[in-house]
């Protein structure tokens, strides 16, 4: 137990400080978050037309169209623009953003003390397994979130989500098949 313990903690911690250097001090995410010296008319206008926080995706067909009228849209906005906006009324502060970096390491904790409980179940695993299984479960998370979005809403940041996966999962493999098999 004290073994899968200290292993998801410090599992948890290398998935985190790779999120955090990705994000922030190498800016691998950049192409999903542009700047543009448009955004002040864009968000004063923005503001006007929501009313509450929410994801909007544009064009997109009103409630209770018909099929009929569906297909009628789809011909018309095939091969024109499109948007997806995230809308929010306010800003967080610091003192949020603090609190959702707790969360994460919180969240990655778990989620590396999940992937130790299940490899601790196999037989004897070993190094090579324990790595593998950590580097596909990686992989897995990535073709399941960023990859199958992006099939149907382009990102500008899938490469950078790939690697991500790689690298993080790829040293939280390299560590816990060390510390698993010690």
């Amino acid at each position: 137990m004290k073994k899968t313990i200290i292993g998801a903690i410090v599992g948890g911690i290398i998935l985190f400080l790779w999120q955090f250097l990705s994000w922030t001090m190498l800016n691998r995410h950049d192409a999903r978050q542009r700047y543009t010296p448009k955004q002040d008319s864009i968000m004063a206008y923005l503001n006007t037309q929501f009313s509450e926080d929410g994801g909007y995706m544009m064009p997109r067909f009103a409630p209770g169209t018909s099929n009929e009228e569906m297909e009628k849209q789809m011909k018309a906005i095939e091969g024109k623009p499109w948007a997806e906006v995230v809308y929010h009324k306010s800003m967080p502060g610091m003192d949020k953003m603090f609190m959702n970096m707790g969360r994460s390491l919180v969240v990655n904790i778990f989620i590396i003390w999940l992937l130790c409980w299940l490899l601790t179940k196999i037989n004897a695993p070993s190094f090579g397994t324990v790595f593998v299984g950590t580097l596909g479960t990686g992989i897995i998370s990535f073709l399941h979130g960023p990859y199958t979005m992006h099939i149907w809403y382009p990102s500008f940041d899938l490469m950078a989500h790939f690697t991500d996966a790689l690298i993080a999962w790829g040293v939280t493999g390299l560590w816990l098949g060390w510390w698993l098999r010690r």
